[in-house]
């Protein structure tokens, strides 16, 4: 994969099949911690600080797959399109 963006980027540019790939990955992570939290695995803090990064990264995946796709429909190159900074990104509605 390539290298990271700026710093506080918590995703690697990637395609779409990659994106998508890496959206289901975190989605899983999410179900993953909420099990554990419940079998008491973890802590509540523990999988609060998990899945705030686990969100984080998710907007970030969003957000570049809508770049991409609106690249490609206007013509674009979308390998052209960026991973934004976190703060950019995060708190966008789906």
């Amino acid at each position: 994969m390539a290298a990271a963006g700026p710093p506080g980027d918590t995703v690697e540019p990637m395609d779409d099949k990659e994106i998508l790939a890496h959206i289901d990955d975190l989605i899983k992570t999410e179900h993953e911690l909420r099990a554990k939290l419940a079998a008491g695995q973890i802590t509540t803090d523990e999988e609060h600080r998990q899945l705030a990064a686990a969100e984080t990264a998710l907007d970030q995946c969003w957000d570049l797959l809508r770049q991409r796709r609106a690249r490609r429909e206007f013509g674009e190159d979308p390998a052209g399109a960026q991973v934004r900074p976190v703060s950019e990104v995060e708190g966008y509605r789906q």
